[in-house]
């Protein structure tokens, strides 16, 4: 079992919709998972909109400029830079993680705590809240480019299916804001047990890559995510 102790309450710095930073540590919610920032849901009027984007924003909203304390659950398993964390913003009574679920802005994952946000997410799909008004995919599908995963949410209709994958996964991923580093899934990354490379401006790669399958807005971000940097991206770069 991990080791738990207190993490410092601090400012924190909201970097997606599931990853708070606290001064130099880095923790991702633990239990839950929440839209990539490049991520695209379909919503209740079958319209497209930046899921990842606004998971962010529902983030900082439930953090409310308060310091946040984050139980420190150890180094996750999956980038040891981070760690995992069962976070609450002062004065809160809920923590961080289950009220993402409640709102639906987040799923509850499994098996890291053992169902603890099941019936949070039961109630957030029921109630259509959030991601679950419409229609998405899991963020880790989403993470793999998964293009034939289950279909999530209240407005997904059996006879779109096609047209809502290719809303899901865009041929043409738009970047968000301030997110320029450029993610392509790689057969060849595998051997390095990576799912991808990820190519940084100022490198011979970055232009000839017109429609890359992912975006991130850092190095960590991208390591997270299990890409590699190019061979051609030299530190620095």
């Amino acid at each position: 079992m991990l080791a738990t102790h207190p993490g410092l309450a601090a400012s924190p710095v909201v970097r997606d919709g599931n990853t708070i930073q606290l001064g130099d540590t880095t923790y991702r919610l633990d239990g839950v998972d929440a839209p990539e920032l490049d991520q695209t849901c379909i919503d209740a009027h079958a319209d497209a909109w930046t899921c990842g984007v606004e998971a962010r924003e529902q983030l900082i909203k439930l953090v409310g400029g308060h310091p946040v304390h984050c139980d420190d659950l150890g180094p996750d398993k999956t980038h040891r830079k981070r760690h995992l964390g069962i976070c609450t913003a002062e004065g809160a009574t809920t923590s961080l993680n289950q009220a993402l679920v409640r709102q639906g802005f987040a799923i509850s994952q499994q098996p890291s705590t053992k169902g603890q946000f099941e019936q949070d997410q039961a109630a957030a799909r029921d109630d259509r809240q959030g991601l679950w008004k419409g229609c998405f995919v899991a963020p880790y599908e989403f993470r793999l480019g998964k293009k034939d995963g289950a279909l999530l949410g209240g407005a997904c209709p059996a006879d779109k299916d096609r047209e809502i994958r290719s809303v899901l996964f865009p041929e043409d991923l738009a970047m968000p804001p301030r997110c320029s580093i450029k993610g392509k899934f790689a057969a060849r990354a595998r051997f390095t047990g990576h799912v991808g490379i990820y190519h940084l401006q100022g490198c011979r790669s970055y232009p000839a890559l017109t429609k890359p399958d992912r975006w991130f807005c850092s190095e960590d971000d991208a390591q997270a995510a299990g890409f590699r940097r190019a061979y051609n991206c030299r530190a620095g770069k």
